[in-house]
Order: C-alpha cells, then sequence, then structure tokens
C-alpha cells in the first residue's frame, strides 16, 4: 500500500527558512510526479509545486516561486520542499501528493500524505 509521510514542519519567524520531506513507500514512484500542497484554515487546497520523479521537471506557484525549491533523493524514496524567505502568509498545512503525470490540480493526484504544520510567525 502506498504510503507517503510527511515531516519537517514547525514554527519558524519570517523571512527564515524549513525543509519539508516526504517519504515514499510501498509502490514504484520512478513514473509519478510529486507535488505539494497547502491549505490554511478556511481556505481552499491549493498547489505550491511539483517535480517528476525523474527530477528533471519542476513547476511552481507564482506564490512561491524563487522562494520554495523542491528536490528529491532516489536512494532514500524521499522528495524535500526547501522553503526560504518564508512569509506569516505561507502559515499552512501542507502536503505532498502524487500524480501519474505533473499535475497543479489536487484532484489528479491519487495518494496523499497526512500533512505537516508550517507557522510562520511575523
Amino acid at each position: 500500500q502506498v504510503q507517503l509521510v510527511e515531516s519537517g514542519g514547525g514554527l519558524v519567524q519570517a523571512g527564515g527558512s524549513l525543509r519539508l520531506s516526504c517519504a515514499a513507500s510501498g509502490g514504484t514512484f520512478s513514473n509519478y510526479a510529486m507535488g505539494w500542497f497547502r491549505q490554511a484554515p478556511g481556505k481552499e487546497r491549493e498547489f505550491v509545486g511539483t517535480i517528476r520523479w525523474s527530477g528533471r521537471i519542476t513547476y511552481y506557484a507564482d506564490s512561491v516561486k524563487g522562494r520554495f525549491t523542491i528536490s528529491r533523493d532516489h536512494a532514500k524514496n524521499t522528495v524535500y520542499l526547501h522553503m526560504n524567505s518564508l512569509k506569516p502568509e505561507d502559515t499552512a498545512f501542507y502536503y505532498c501528493a502524487a500524480s501519474p503525470t505533473p499535475a497543479t490540480v489536487a484532484r489528479l493526484y491519487n495518494y496523499w500524505g497526512q500533512g505537516t504544520q508550517v507557522t510562520v510567525s511575523s
């Protein structure tokens, strides 16, 4: 059974950095795209970025472009979301997900992790 487990969330001051991890297991992910989404209280789930498991193609939402980077470690079956220059508006629950193709739409992702909270204080 496919499992995605996020970790690395926490409380950070504005301007700081965090790295989220998403450990994948129970499936063959070489043909998948891995995405990151976030959801703030009272708001819809928002696309953050995606990467092909091969790692050669990435795509980011405009709101995080230039500040967030997605990378992957094949040996560890893990995808990372590197977040720099964090802003209070980045505060949300962050989820990783797997899709057969890179996508910005949540409904196209088949598998989801449980999420991890990121809080950015001003």
